[in-house]
């Protein structure tokens, strides 16, 4: 069977979401909660836009997410100090906690995705990938 690109790169998503998803399910979070902990990760009291541009997700779903987040003890929201329309979005230590069992879920399907790449190979595809997302990346 001849793939397209389109169809490789939808369905590797689909078959890394698969894997990751069947190895935290004890975890029981929801599609968009891992993404969400991993931009909070780097970015740990950034406003709702923020967090809702840098994850690719509509802030109305971003909502519903933190909601269900802010439920299970994952992430607490602090109005900002210096402008008080602003709310900021931390990650709690529990929330820390489940990062850590994520990021190793992380770690071992790329292990896995990447059998038999040498390191050149896996840069390589990296740097396209990135070439890939910042050709996309401009808004609609």
């Amino acid at each position: 069977m001849n793939f397209t690109f389109h169809y490789l790169l939808m369905a590797n998503h689909l078959m890394l979401q698969k894997h990751f998803f069947h190895r935290i399910k004890e975890l029981k979070l929801t599609l968009g909660q891992p993404k969400v902990l991993d931009y909070l990760q780097q970015n740990n009291g950034a406003m709702q836009k923020d967090i809702a541009k840098g994850c690719h997700i509509e802030p109305a779903s971003l909502s519903t997410i933190l909601n269900g987040m802010e439920k299970h003890g994952l992430i607490t929201r602090n109005i900002d100090k210096q402008n008080r329309r602003n709310i900021n979005i931390f990650m709690t230590e529990k929330g820390k906690e489940i990062y850590k069992q994520i990021e190793q879920e992380f770690i071992a399907i790329e292990k896995k995705a990447f059998y038999n790449f040498s390191e050149k190979e896996v840069n390589q595809l990296t740097e396209y990938m990135i070439r890939l997302h910042n050709n996309l990346e401009e808004p609609l």
